[in-house]
């Protein structure tokens, strides 16, 4: 069944006012959501640890800046845009005591609240909003008069009101004005983890370092294997981000065009699509979930000892290297900044 759409019109940021809103966490989603919501009106406050690095910045951006207690004691709307693995305990300990009849409880990704990592009292609001892109993009959109697209989803409709909640916070932050795409705490988690896994993330990282891998084993320059396995997929993905895949290839040659529809299904075949849904499965069963929070639990020896190997790999060094020819190219500082709260 297609999603129900929503713009502008169909939001109204009178749900916000007269409210305190506390935006919880200061990181890549935290920033966007508390400056874009001050730009659009809403009184904010950024509830963080004590200790955090990014109270500094907020107070300097115009933001009151609160202990999470006090920021979730404070407000009517409460939104959670620190990491998953954090969003339990920290709304135990300092939420959850705070959480009175009638507020409002927002996450950003559906993942504590499908999971069973939150549980917030049956006399509260509960919604997701989640733009379909990083923080700083949200934010620079914004200022620029546009909004990345968003989803939004209830959870939980103790007043009869947290549609309007959701939506009037989706507002507030430029989503609407793009356009926002109804869903539910399950699809939404479920789907994003889908994605990160198998395509996005999981599936194409090791796509372009398996590529890369088959060239320079059959002796070619690790230089030519970087360009045409990693340095070009932006090219492409650009034009799948504008056009969709057909649009991709009209822009294309037509002997990168056959090669296109005669050996994608060759690299993307039956064995993978049915690893694919075995991914699928055990994101809906739970065993991921169960496995990424015994993974924390434990310190993170495999997710470290992974990264680790993949920071070392020498697709990694020579592209550091190759990225250094080109001026125009902003290096990325590589930190735990978008993670930060």
């Amino acid at each position: 069944m297609a999603a129900k759409i929503y713009h502008d019109k169909d939001a109204d940021l009178k749900y916000l006012k007269g409210k305190t809103c506390a935006v919880i966490g200061y990181g890549s989603q935290g920033h966007a959501h508390a400056l874009n919501l001050k730009d659009s009106g809403v009184k904010v406050v950024v509830g963080l640890y004590e200790g955090s690095k990014s109270a500094a910045v907020a107070r300097s951006q115009g933001l009151e800046v609160l202990s999470v207690a006090d920021a979730a004691k404070a407000a009517d709307v409460i939104m959670i845009t620190i990491p998953d693995t954090r969003h339990g305990e920290t709304y135990r300990r300092e939420i959850a005591p705070h959480l009175k009849k009638g507020k409002a409880l927002g996450v950003a990704h559906g993942f504590s609240l499908h999971f069973g990592q939150v549980v917030p009292p049956e006399d509260v609001d509960v919604f997701l909003v989640a733009p379909k892109g990083p923080g700083h993009l949200v934010r620079r959109m914004y200022t620029e008069g546009k909004g990345v697209p968003s989803l939004v989803a209830v959870h939980q409709n103790a007043t009869g009101k947290a549609k309007q909640i959701a939506l009037a916070w989706a507002k507030g932050i430029g989503a609407t004005r793009a356009a926002v795409f109804e869903t539910t705490i399950r699809e939404e988690t479920e789907t994003d983890l889908f994605g990160e896994q198998a395509v996005l993330c999981g599936g194409l990282s090791e796509l372009i370092t398996a590529g890369f891998e088959t060239l320079v084993e059959a002796g070619y320059a690790p230089e030519m294997a970087y360009f045409e396995c990693c340095h070009e997929m932006k090219l492409i993905v650009d034009l799948v981000y504008e056009a969709g895949i057909s649009g991709m290839r009209f822009s294309i040659s037509d002997t990168a065009k056959y090669g296109d529809i005669t050996r994608g299904k060759r690299i993307i075949t039956d064995q993978t699509r049915a690893e694919m849904k075995k991914i699928l499965g055990e994101i809906q069963s739970g065993v991921f979930a169960k496995e990424w929070i015994t993974e924390n639990q434990a310190g993170r020896p495999v997710y470290n000892a992974l990264m680790k190997r993949g920071a070392e790999h020498p697709i990694e060094k020579l592209g550091e290297q190759i990225r250094a020819n080109f001026p125009w190219m902003k290096k990325r500082k590589l930190s735990g900044a978008q993670a930060a709260y």
